[in-house]
């Protein structure tokens, strides 16, 4: 079978597709994509001209291969070609191998997938086939536990009513499994092959396209057309769960599918200082060739007066118009603009070392190793996957260090997408925290766990710390009976016996974590049937008659269960807090007050929460109410509305049973790290596909919402113009209430706020949902959606499409020029991903689209605060330090050439020995600035996270701008005129003690080169602040190699000889021999070195920045020294502070979607009973051990404890008063 190449060019759009299946030469007339795929970039034979042309897109890279062009042409060039061929080509060859390595694991990974197995219907037989070879039309069996090969309609199941369990975590990092149902008429074919291998449907569908959510499609067959849908579909990625087998029919493959679509164009990404540096390099070219205008008029005047009448001496080449030698005719002056032309090139080639192109080589090893300080950091290795942090690119390193904008997914990213039963209410008392027989709070540890032993059915990953919840259910109190039971009926959850055990199947997590509350607690749900759920209380099984489920969604925010047992009807709510209570009894003011301060206790620590209620209905009122409810689900009219209000008129006078509250586990360390990365000024934004209830909770959960904060507004409105006016009422609030906060580098910050401390202001947040985001990423409105999100402190995104989260993306970082990061772990963040600046992919449970997609990889959320506080702050200072120091160092080189011309007639004479040009970059000065590009730390890692203010810098790109960049070329220019006029006039005029000259030419560059190499490199350990054991091998060593290396070079062994000649021989002796050398020596160093000393010292004591302090802390820590007052006053801010507003705010969210009761009702969910008799426990990962509050043993109200912060008793009954919900 023939393989499509990836670098195929693009074919017409297409508008629909037509697939017949099992008929591979009418699909082929299409030329659909095969099943192959490619994320690599290269094959092996483009890389060589794809790379050099992306390399050469590099701007120093084109002006060094100019370089080399004129080093070329003889009469122009002082210098041989192979100092630039020789640097040029490390460069291009260290590039090339590095973009060749990574370029090689994407076809390893590439490759893993394309060979992996299916079976595959051909001719009327299965066969194993490697993905690649499956194609669109194909028919491929898939089972349990296996990846979908390609997007599927799914034919046939062996579950009952054509059913099948996918997991999406690779599509959307969510790890509860979803539904999928075939169409009955192509169900009947089951795992005939026969029959399959007849199936000759007809598929009209919809385009390819990245709606993961979305698919349309009509599937004629036998003279029917069926509507096809997208739970009908399995998408690429999905993994197949609880499903034997099941039969699919390919509709899209390979970059077709909706997997690869959202896994958008590699991008080339650049850093911010790489684009710095071609702004710098397009400048410095332009001022070189200003100087060698310069020095071209120059030559041509003293030409002009002066040269023409010394041809005897220095004859003019015989291609010159006016020479001596008579060969051109001409005058002088036309000679003179002639030479003055070849010098103006000659300048360029002898001035270009102001970048040199040993910069690059250096800048590449500097990445190169500080990506591997990445992954080799076991503080950032996740020891239960074993999974360390990598870095997948070696070119981003110091962006890291200047992350202003975090965009981050949450389910799976943020949150472990694993709920556990943590608290509840029953009948106004609180259970949750443990107490100790005498009613006094205790600590939660391992002893506090709750034994649930004498339960068979308990599962041992269960955790509760009350036992007085147990004993209440031991003691048969009703209330606590009441409770479990709505939990054990009140759902929509499968069960079925895996090996022995009892197995739950929840559409959502929320349901798992409270049927198994339940379960734990001796009210296990064992089976249902269309019409029955069968509970066993303490041992006994009881079976209630299944009369309805009122389904849950969106706008009614509850669902209901009506069952009937021994001729008693109940129905059975669970719901939020603000729709529950609106269908209360009025009796039920007491409970609900209480519940209500309970409530406000579960959402203040971020847990999430439903209410339950119940009521009896009589008889005869159900019967007239039955007939209402059929005709509505009936209807073919407004069937939704007309449902809703009969479901309304049975959910009246509630009597409130109590409420739940569930901890959507964070993942470890998530609300420390973005507290603390908010001190960094690090703005984040959390872009997530969950509703909005959901997204709110986990924002107070993970401390990214606070109740300090003035106001969370929330932008939902239908329309573009009330999503306009919500979004200008927002910004004209805040914009209103001004907050200044002046922090400078030294640490200090001035608040200035209408006369207020921001200490009192929390700032703002903006929560805005999908449908209205559409909306507000319109042309004429997303600058003011721009402006308001950066109001605020905090923004999330809710039902947001990947498509939309790499929108937002791009008009940040388009709109603000600011440096982002997008961190996620499913495909549906690839987009986003690869719209950033740095993109970053968590590896795990949840799929590996994302890790592929990214520029870096981490186990969890909490390893990004040390890769950017730590990591990307190093890189960026070890950048900055050697940038300064790289244009420094060749700047006082380069400008000794230029003063030197004044002396020699602008003839583009070298001042120094071309052996000393050629080694300078490449062996006397590189080492020290590698060293400290590679190992420098200006405070260590401890230090860099307890004071994240440290990583300002990097975000106001304070220490390497322009305006750096100018100061560096000033002390360079400044240091090359005391380095050429001091051993200047040390030997002017000089003679040895027999009356001979001490200075020649020789002896002058020998003086000057040897005073500059101590000077630059005493310069940098001047700057070194982290001093490693190979700062002084490198410092030292490096000026004893220059000395020894002149000596050998300049000797009379190596000097003259048919491979090297030299004019230097014996001058580094001869020069070596005089006292003037050692006084310029001596006195160039102090003059140069003497002055830098001092301002650092001036600078650190008059005006110390941040760093200098807590530098100071570290020393007056190592040796026990009391620090009193340094001023070091920042510290991690605390992440449980008392509320000013009140917890008023509803704990309310609930994961879960529509459609299930009528599945359960319709029969169509339902496997086969099996008995569950003898059944043991099993485990489950539900674990929890969040945040416990101290409370008192009463029924009234809490005391709150001083660790968290929680508002006393008072406080809450003021606040009941006035109590709002604000959703």
């Amino acid at each position: 079978m023939k393989m499509k190449p990836c670098w195929k060019k693009e074919k017409p759009i297409e508008l629909e597709r037509k697939i017949k299946s099992n008929d591979s030469a009418y699909n082929e007339s299409f030329n659909y994509a095969n099943n192959y795929i490619c994320t690599s970039k290269y094959t092996w034979y483009t890389f060589l001209p794809k790379n050099l042309f992306e390399q050469f897109q590099r701007i120093a890279n084109s002006y060094f291969l100019g370089l080399l062009i004129l080093q070329l042409i003889p009469p122009i060039s002082s210098l041989t070609p192979v100092t630039t061929i020789v640097p040029l080509a490390v460069v291009l060859t260290i590039t090339a191998l590095k973009d060749a390595i990574d370029d090689i694991q994407r076809h390893r990974s590439d490759n893993r997938v394309n060979n992996r197995l299916s079976s595959v219907l051909r001719n009327g037989q299965l066969v194993e086939e490697r993905w690649h070879k499956v194609e669109v039309g194909d028919i491929i069996k898939m089972e349990n536990n296996q990846f979908v090969a390609a997007d599927l309609l799914l034919l046939s199941t062996s579950e009952p009513n054509s059913l099948c369990y996918i997991e999406t975590a690779e599509l959307d990092g969510e790890t509860n499994l979803k539904v999928r149902q075939a169409l009955p008429e192509t169900a009947e074919m089951g795992n005939d092959i026969g029959e399959l291998s007849k199936f000759d449907g007809e598929l009209t569908c919809e385009a390819p396209n990245n709606r993961l959510n979305k698919y349309e499609g009509t599937l004629k067959w036998k003279g029917e057309a069926y509507s096809v849908d997208n739970d009908k579909i399995l998408l690429r990625g999905c993994v197949l769960r609880n499903t034997m087998w099941c039969y699919g029919l390919v509709v899209f493959a390979g970059q077709d599918t909706k997997l690869m679509m959202n896994c958008g164009e590699s991008m080339f990404k650049r850093t911010n200082i790489d684009r710095l540096m071609n702004v710098l390099i397009i400048r410095i070219v332009i001022a070189l060739c200003c100087l060698c205008l310069i020095c071209t008029v120059a030559f041509g005047i003293w030409e002009s007066t002066t040269g023409f009448d010394f041809q005897l001496y220095l004859p003019w080449e015989d291609y010159i118009p006016g020479t001596s030698l008579g060969t051109t005719s001409g005058t002088k002056e036309a000679g003179a603009t002639v030479l003055a032309l070849m010098v103006f090139f000659s300048y360029v080639i002898i001035l270009n070392t102001v970048v040199p192109i040993s910069l690059y080589v250096s800048v590449e090893v500097i990445r190169f190793v500080n990506s591997w300080w990445i992954n080799w950091d076991r503080k950032m290795h996740h020891p239960q996957s074993d999974t360390p942090a990598r870095a997948r690119t070696t070119t981003l390193n110091e962006e890291l260090g200047q992350i202003e904008y975090i965009f981050s997914d949450k389910t799976g990213t943020l949150t472990q997408n694993i709920m556990t039963f943590n608290k509840c209410s029953i009948n106004g008392k609180m259970y949750g925290d443990p107490y100790d027989p005498d009613g006094n709070p205790m600590e939660i540890c391992d002893r506090t766990k709750v034994d649930f032993s004498g339960n068979h059915m308990y599962e041992e990953s269960f955790e509760f710390h009350d036992v007085r919840l147990l004993k209440a259910v031991q003691n048969k109190d009703p209330h606590a009976d009441e409770f479990f039971r709505v939990l054990a009926l009140c759902h929509t959850v499968m069960s079925e016996e895996k090996d022995g055990k009892l197995e739950y199947q929840a559409q959502s997590p929320d349901e798992a974590a409270l049927v198994s509350a339940a379960r734990n607690f001796g009210f296990v749900f064992k089976t249902r049937t269309p019409t029955t759920i069968t509970i066993e209380v303490n041992g006994v099984e009881e079976i209630y008659e299944l009369l309805c489920i009122l389904d849950f969604n969106n706008v009614r925010k509850r669902m209901s269960v009506i069952v009937k047992k021994d001729d008693k009807i109940m129905l059975m709510c669970k719901g939020a807090d603000t729709t529950v209570y609106a269908h209360l009894d009025k009796n039920c003011g007491d409970i609900k007050e209480l519940t209500t301060s309970h409530l406000n206790e579960f959402a203040h620590i971020g847990l999430r929460t439903l209410c339950l209620a119940t009521k009896e209905i009589d008889s005869n009122y159900y019967n007239e109410w039955k007939k209402k409810h059929h005709r509505a689900s009936t209807s073919m009219v407004n069937r939704d509305e007309m449902l809703d209000e009969v479901f309304e008129e049975i959910e009246q006078n509630l009597t409130l049973i109590g409420a739940t509250a569930i901890e959507d586990k964070l993942q470890d360390g998530v609300p420390q790290t973005i507290a603390n990365l908010a001190l960094a000024d690090i703005k984040i934004w959390v872009l997530t596909g969950d509703k909005q209830e959901t997204a709110i909770n986990i924002g107070y959960s993970c401390k990214l919402l606070t109740e300090e904060m003035e106001e969370v507004f929330v932008v939902d409105g239908e329309s573009k113009e009330q999503v306009a006016k919500q979004l200008q009422n927002a910004k004209d609030m805040m914009s209103g209430h001004s907050s200044v906060e002046v922090v400078s580098y030294a640490g200090t910050a001035t608040p200035m706020q209408n006369g207020n401390s921001t200490e009192e202001f929390g700032g703002y947040a903006l929560v805005i949902n999908g449908h209205s985001l559409v909306f507000a990423l319109h042309k004429d409105m997303e600058q003011l959606l721009l402006e308001t999100g950066c109001l605020c402190k905090a923004v999330i995104c809710c039902r947001v499409t990947p498509l939309q989260k790499a929108l937002v993306v791009d008009l940040v970082k388009v709109n603000k020029k600011s440096i982002t990061l997008a961190i996620g772990d499913g495909a549906n963040d690839v987009s986003m991903i690869k719209t950033a600046h740095i993109g970053v992919g968590i590896s795990g449970q949840e799929g590996m689209q994302a890790v592929l997609a990214s520029d870096f990889s981490l186990a969890q959320f909490r390893y990004l605060e040390r890769l950017l506080l730590c990591h990307g702050r190093w890189s960026y200072v070890r950048m900055c330090i050697f940038l300064r120091y790289f244009f420094y160092k060749n700047f006082t080189f380069t400008f000794c050439h230029f003063w030197f011309a004044f002396f020699c007639g602008f003839s583009a004479q070298t001042l120094y020995d071309p052996f000393f040009i050629s080694l300078y970059n490449l062996c006397y000065t590189s080492m020290p600035v590698l060293v400290i590009g590679i190992f420098e730390q200006d405070v260590n890692d401890i230090y860099s996270i307890k004071y994240p203010k440290l990583y300002a810098p990097g975000l106001s790109n304070l220490l390497f701008n322009k305006k750096v960049f100018l100061h560096s070329v000033f002390e360079g220019v400044v240091s090359s005129l005391l380095l050429f006029f001091i051993p200047y006039g040390a030997f002017n005029m000089g003679v040895d003690p027999t009356g001979h000259d001490v200075a020649d030419f020789h002896t002058y560059g020998v003086t000057v080169a040897s005073i500059l190499i101590p000077v630059v490199t005493f310069r940098l350990a001047i700057d070194t602040q982290f001093w490693s054991v190979f700062n002084p091998i490198m410092t030292f060593g490096s000026i004893i190699f220059y000395f020894c290396s002149i000596f050998f070079l300049y000797s009379d062994i190596f000097g003259n000889n048919w491979l090297i000649t030299t004019t230097y021989t014996g001058a580094a002796r001869h020069t070596m021999a005089t006292a003037n050398f050692w006084f310029s020596l001596v006195l160039g160093n102090v003059v140069l070195l003497l002055p830098v000393v001092a301002y650092r010292f001036y600078k650190q004591d008059t005006a110390p920045t941040l760093t200098d302090r807590v530098r100071l802390r570290t020393k007056l820590s190592k040796s026990k020294s009391k620090s009193r007052d340094l001023g070091l006053k920042l510290s991690r801010a605390s992440f449980n502070r008392s509320s000013k507003h009140g917890s008023i705010r509803s704990g309310y969210a609930f994961a879960h979607q529509e459609g299930f009761g009528q599945l359960i009702t319709s029969g169509s969910i339902m496997r086969a009973n099996r008995p569950l008799d003898g059944a043991t426990p099993i485990r489950q990962n539900s674990a929890g051990n969040g945040t416990k509050t101290k409370l008192s043993d009463g029924n009234l109200v809490m005391n709150s404890s001083p660790k968290n912060n929680i508002p006393s008793s008072s406080e809450n009954n003021v606040e009941l008063v006035g109590y709002t919900v604000r959703s």
